[in-house]
Parts: structure tokens; sequence; C-alpha cells
């Protein structure tokens, strides 16, 4: 018997009302995957994560153990008698996967331009605090095949298709954004056309009414198309496609170094699941969560990534605890993400010179984190008195700084502190940095400074 032979059905089987918080069709039921049947109801999860996430899994809960050996004739087990379901009958068998239908591909050209008019583009030309370059905002423009909105109520905002690795259109979602790159409206393509035809008083495209009787339109990750293309480079796996792109202008794009990340994204939380997953089978991705009250946001992904791990042999899941160990509790109210950091930061900062060809290195936790240090160049270039700056270091320090110090001693420097070490071990502690280091955490252009007992 498949040691994993019970999973989530994920929208598979209907979902009913989930009986620990009681949002309506989010629980989500277990199938035995060798004969269709579902499991009782109490076992189930949640997918309200940020309310509720509740799991109750049929491994850890015993069903499966008591039911192997019920199967086997063992003596002394527990009885389990699975009752016909209410909603579903017994052995009831999985219905086959519909075809996905996709996007338009004419109407996904004509987003391919106006990026004069593209609020998104434009702030990463002018806006943000470090303008990046033209040459930059270009390549990740085809790479992403970012788009524009150019009529309508959503006129300037930007397009974000997923497309997936035999490029097909699967659905394009749309963001507005203001001055500052923060999101103000999100919608989908397909939902903004088929409001002007219902203004209009006009009949739909027949592509589109073939294409909204579907269930499932978000069915790839974002970035999908890449995975082919590089199949030596790890993934860097997002929630939404906003963060991969940062992730790309900062860390750099996967033609430049075997070694780079493919940023991709799932597009929300509760979208991390087998089958965008699948894609990524035998890779190393690593995953970087949006922050959270509580926490639940990474405790979410860190269950996914361990059970995505049982159902695809060879693929190894590593999740960042970078932000969850730093942020402070507002920032993780407000649900910040690693793009809300890398924008305040310098993207030169983060440039070097990577050969094409250069032989392929062990990948590790540390990936982005160490990217940071490894590739910094000093912003100042004048001699520094180390000792005069490692005391003012210790005294004042940005937490988001932490960024820029390799993985080793920032973990020094968080173990310390968790401890109680005393102000002479956290300096002995801080020598350790180089002058420039020093330099780049005090410089004032990367933000303000907290004492060190917030970080």
């Amino acid at each position: 018997m498949n040691r994993y032979q019970y999973i989530l059905a994920s929208n598979k089987v209907p979902k009913l009302d989930c009986p620990y918080c009681g949002a309506k069709k989010h629980w989500q039921r277990y199938i035995n995957i060798e004969t269709g049947e579902v499991l009782p109801e109490q076992y189930g999860k949640c997918d309200n994560a940020d309310k509720c996430g509740k799991w109750s899994d049929p491994y850890k809960l015993g069903y499966a153990k008591a039911m192997r050996e019920q199967e086997n004739g063992i003596s002394g087990s527990t009885q389990i008698t699975v009752p016909k379901q209410k909603y579903f009958p017994a052995r009831s068998k999985l219905k086959p996967q519909p075809k996905p239908v996709y996007f338009d591909f004419e109407t996904f050209k004509r987003t391919l331009g106006n990026y004069d008019k593209n609020v998104f583009i434009q702030n990463l030309l002018s806006h943000v605090p470090f303008p990046l370059e033209p040459s930059d905002v270009e390549k990740v423009i085809s790479l992403y095949r970012l788009g524009t909105v150019s009529h309508g109520y959503r006129t300037g905002a930007a397009s974000f298709p997923f497309i997936d690795k035999k490029g097909n259109v699967r659905t394009i979602q749309v963001k507005q954004f203001n001055q500052a790159n923060h999101t103000t409206g999100t919608d989908f393509l397909h939902s903004i056309i088929e409001k002007h035809h219902t203004r209009k008083n006009k009949p739909s495209p027949k592509w589109l009414e073939t294409y909204l009787k579907q269930e499932k339109r978000v069915s790839c990750l974002f970035g999908a198309h890449l995975l082919d293309k590089y199949l030596l480079n790890p993934v860097a796996l997002v929630e939404a496609p906003k963060t991969a792109i940062y992730g790309t202008l900062y860390f750099g794009f996967p033609n430049e170094n075997v070694n780079t990340q493919i940023w991709t994204a799932v597009y929300n939380l509760s979208s991390l699941n087998f089958d965008k997953c699948k894609a990524l089978k035998g890779r190393d991705v690593f995953l970087y969560p949006d922050l959270s009250k509580d926490g639940k946001a990474f405790e979410l992904w860190s269950d996914k990534a361990k059970e995505l791990e049982k159902h695809l042999p060879g693929t190894k899941f590593i999740i960042s605890d970078l932000l969850e160990k730093l942020a402070p509790n507002n920032d993780k109210t407000k649900g910040y993400d690693l793009a809300d950091y890398l924008i305040k930061l310098d993207w030169r900062l983060f440039k070097k010179e990577n050969p094409k060809n250069a032989a392929i290195k062990p990948t590790t936790t540390a990936t982005v984190e160490n990217t940071v240090t490894a590739a910094i160049k000093p912003l100042k270039n004048k001699s520094v008195d180390n000792k005069k700056n490692v005391k003012k270091l210790i005294s004042k320090i940005h937490w988001r700084h932490l960024l820029t110090i390799p993985l080793e001693i920032r973990e020094a420097i968080i173990i310390a502190r968790n401890n109680g070490k005393d102000r002479q071990e956290l300096q002995k502690i801080f020598s350790q940095l180089k002058p420039e280091e020093i330099n780049l955490i005090l410089d004032p252009n990367n933000g303000g400074y907290y004492p060190t007992n917030t970080l």
C-alpha cells in the first residue's frame, strides 16, 4: 500500500463549512487515492489560512495507521468504520480532470505595450527610492511578458500573465499601484473583459464564454514558462508576482548564472499546492512566505513544503525564516513581504559580475541572504575607524540591515540577543564585520536606526 494514499482533495471534492471557524466552504476533504473514497468529515484542512488554518491530518491522528492494521488483520487494533458520507457516495471515483481552457492568445498579445502608461513600470524607472536601470526593466518585462491595461476603469494597471511550461497563458492577473508601488487594486483580465461586455450589453467573445466555464484559472505558477528554459537553476517561490519581479531585478536574471534563482509566484497564501508545484519536480526550491500575524503564513507554508516533498521525489523545498525571525510585530500585522524591504535598498549593492559558465555550486537556505553580502559594494570608499563604528553599530542599528550581514554572524547576533549576552560579547561579534560592511549598515540612505534590543 502506498504510504501516502490519503491526500487533500483540494477542489476535486466539494468543500464543507469549517467545523472550527465556521468559514463557508473552506474545509478541504481528504481522499483515498487508491479507491477514490472520501475520508470521514473530521479529517481535512481549513484553507481560511489567515483566520483559522486548522488541519486534521489522518496520519498524525492515527487514522491511517488504524486502517492499515485493520486491513492487515492485526489483532487488538482499533476497528474504524468509514461511514457512508452524507454528501458523497461510498467509493465514489474521482472524475477525470478536464483539460484547461487557455486565455485567448491574441487578447494577451494586445497587453504587451503602452508601458509609458503603466504605473508599476514607471515607478520602477522613476519613483522608487533607487530607480532601476531601463535595460533591466526592459529585460524583466520581456522575461515575464508583463503588460498594461490601456483602457477602462483599470487604465494604467500592470498585467502579470501566468504562462505554463508549454507557453499557454492560463490567466492574467491585473494590479493597480500607487506611486510608492503599493497595490491599490487587484483584478483579472478575463473579469475586466466580461464586465465591459456586460455594461455595453454586448455578448462576450466565444473564447471567453468557454474560458469562464472552468473552475480553475490560476492553474500554474507565475514564471512557470521559464522552468524548462533554465533547467539547472534553483527556484525561488513567493506569493505575489510583484515580489517575483523584485527578486529578479535585485538578485539577477536566470541567464546570467546557473546559480541564480528563477523567481516564481503562486498567486496568494493558500495557492501553494501540488498541482502548481509538480512543475518543480527535481529542483531545489526556496520559499519566501509573506509575513502574517502570529506567523500563520510561515507555519502554513512550512507544513505544505513538507507535504509537497513527500509527493515530489527528488525535490527539495527550503523555507526561509529570515523575515519571520527579524521583522517587528507591526510589519507582521501589515503582512509585509520581501519586496517591501528590497525596495528600500539600493539594487546596485546586489549586483556582481557572474561569468555565464560558472561552475554549479550547492544551494543553501541562505542563497538570497548571502548573495546580498557576497555582492556588496561599499557605498563609501573613505577610511573608517572600525573600533569606533562597532560601538556606534551596537548602540544604533536598523533591524533590516541585518540583511547585509553574513548569515553566520547574523545568527550569532540573534542567539546572543536571545541569551541575554552583554554588550562586550556583542562587540566581539560585530568586530568580525568588514569596515565597508559597517559603513553600509550605518549609511543613513538605508533607513533609520533602532536600538539593538528591538532586533
